[in-house]
């Protein structure tokens, strides 16, 4: 875990867009299918959302293995998605699965003391348009926090699940070196998290200015994100291959990161 410059950001999100042009079609049927899985998973009563949060590792295994086939030479296929829900790997990314649905309760609790939750769904979904009721700015300031907050530790724990499946650390001991890795590298995903957010904006502006509210422009914009969710787990990809090195795994080609 060497020390490097922030561009380095900059340059995983290049390289994990080099990945995902690749095998377009492939990577955007696995996210559907990690959605629709996950939409199943979470319409079982009562237990359906907190499994869902469980399996996460499990579902993000599925993109880190299609990213490292990728970079061999493989063809990416629907059976990749299995690739976390298979023993005996399965129970042990449960255990760091524990570990985000603790960590999203906790999250859920201090948003809900901290921010006023109805009057900012008030404001987004007012029950008269010509009556939007005012917000302090601060709650604005507090929800963006919080959101930071999310995000900061959904990216610490991400190198946990292909620490645990490609080198064979205990849950414990990859939830910790993932997030060290992530803390010494802070500026690093800062780069990259705020260049692959400014890149999203600015093409969403981009289409609302072109399309205006149209259906067409708010279906291009649905898509839009779902191209830039799979853009960053290619990137996140970049980044624990350059952290930790490339997974050891037999393949025919080889594909240039650096293009």
């Amino acid at each position: 875990m060497n020390n490097m410059p922030a561009i380095t950001g900059w340059n995983w999100l290049k390289q994990g867009t080099g990945l995902f042009r690749k095998q377009p079609a492939a990577l955007t049927t696995l996210l559907f299918a990690n959605i629709l899985f996950s939409l199943l998973i979470g319409s079982v009563p009562l237990l359906g959302t907190l499994l869902a949060i469980v399996l996460i590792p499990s579902f993000s295994m599925a993109f880190m293995q299609a990213c490292l086939m990728i970079e061999n030479g493989e063809r990416v296929t629907p059976v990749v998605l299995m690739t976390g829900f298979r023993k005996p790997v399965l129970a042990q990314l449960c255990k760091i699965g524990l570990i985000y649905l603790v960590v999203s309760v906790l999250l859920t609790l201090l948003a809900r003391f901290a921010v006023d939750l109805d009057q900012l769904r008030q404001v987004v979904q007012p029950a008269d348009p010509k009556q939007v009721p005012a917000v302090a700015g601060w709650e604005f300031v507090k929800m963006f926090a919080l959101s930071a907050l999310n995000a900061s530790v959904l990216i610490a724990l991400s190198f946990a699940a292909p620490l645990l499946y490609w080198q064979g650390m205990k849950p414990g001991k990859a939830i910790f070196y993932s997030f060290f890795a992530v803390l010494k590298s802070a500026r690093v995903f800062i780069v990259m998290l705020l260049s692959w957010f400014g890149l999203l904006l600015a093409f969403t502006v981009v289409i609302q200015l072109i399309m205006g509210g149209s259906m067409f422009g708010r279906v291009l914009v649905m898509w839009l994100l779902f191209l830039f969710v799979l853009l960053l787990q290619c990137a996140m990809y970049a980044g624990y291959r350059q952290i930790f090195g490339k997974p050891v795994q037999a393949g025919a080609g080889r594909v240039n990161l650096e293009k």
